[in-house]
């Protein structure tokens, strides 16, 4: 097999289609873009066709290079099921699971009910994959994670099943070159605001992927407006702490403390019939649950209401 049609194969192209620049793609994945260029033009010698087509924005696969990146996709679930084949051997008086979860959620949720778990379970050793929701759900669906942790089970997969800790809220913080900004008030009263009136201040979002972003987007759908986004960011805490520095209004689950300051900011509980999210961790409907398994699902529900509104 050529050392071209690797796993890292599948990055490089994942972060070509995403920037859609040889030199920003390279540079997110810390490698030269000399070699990128080298490494798409090799494989494309082999396969004798294109596999991205580059003539235009924003780039896409060709059709070839669809069956391509099928290819690569199986490679790393084979990869995926022959690590974890070859650890469940060495490893045979231990215990792993591997849970997929966005980094700014676990920096969260993690510490509230994995310790207990682990006292519990102090045999058990878990692997946490770090990366966007909808990447750790194909994951889930895959088998190359045991559970996968989110907060908007409304969306996910049919063959998921969900444990939740239910509806919680979100704030909107509305900086002070905001014209909704209301001079020295600390909270503005629920109600009070339109939501409409909120998505069309200069804001600060998450990126695509997250469960924020796409309850969001869908409201900006709803009305019709067309937003004015002055910068994303893929971590949550970034984006709270940009609009707290009066880059622009944006919008943080309730559980993210943010500190009030009505010299610089506004904090806006929003109704939770417009915006909300819900902690759930998923595993696939065909699991059968080991003892293992239902002591982390209970750990994690025992902690649901850790978080008051």
């Amino acid at each position: 097999m050529s050392k071209y049609h690797t796993q890292n194969t599948l990055y490089f192209i994942d972060a070509l289609l995403k920037f859609s620049n040889y030199s920003k793609a390279a540079e997110s994945l810390y490698i030269s873009q000399p070699y990128l260029t080298q490494v798409i033009k090799r494989i494309e010698k082999e396969l004798h066709c294109q596999i991205i087509n580059r003539s235009e924005l924003p780039y896409r696969l060709t059709e070839q290079g669809k069956i391509y990146y099928d290819y690569l996709g199986s490679l790393e679930t084979v990869h995926a099921n022959m690590r974890r084949q070859i650890t469940a051997i060495t490893d045979m008086g231990k215990k792993t699971l591997k849970i997929g979860v966005l980094s700014s959620i676990g920096t969260y949720l993690i510490p509230l009910f994995l310790p207990n778990f682990l006292r519990l379970y102090p045999e058990c050793q878990i692997e946490l994959v770090e990366d966007i929701p909808e990447n750790n759900e194909k994951r889930l669906l895959k088998g190359e994670v045991d559970f996968f942790i989110g907060q908007n089970s409304s969306h996910i997969a049919p063959n998921l099943l969900t444990v939740s800790w239910g509806r919680h809220g979100y704030l909107a913080i509305i900086p002070k070159s905001c014209e909704l900004y209301r001079d020295n008030t600390a909270t503005i009263a629920p109600g009070r605001l339109a939501i409409e009136d909120l998505l069309r201040q200069k804001l600060v979002l998450t990126t695509r992927g997250s469960a924020i972003r796409s309850q969001v987007d869908h409201l900006l759908g709803i009305y019709k407006i067309k937003p004015t986004i002055v910068i994303e960011s893929s971590e949550i805490s970034t984006v709270k702490r940009l609009s707290m520095a009066d880059v622009g209004l944006t919008f943080v689950p309730k559980s993210l403390i943010v500190e009030p300051c009505p010299c610089k900011y506004n904090i806006y509980p929003l109704p939770i019939e417009q915006l909300y999210l819900d902690y759930f961790i998923a595993y696939r409907c065909d699991r059968k649950l080991s003892a293992l398994d239902r002591g982390l699902l209970d750990s994690f529900l025992r902690y649901k209401d850790i978080v008051q509104y």
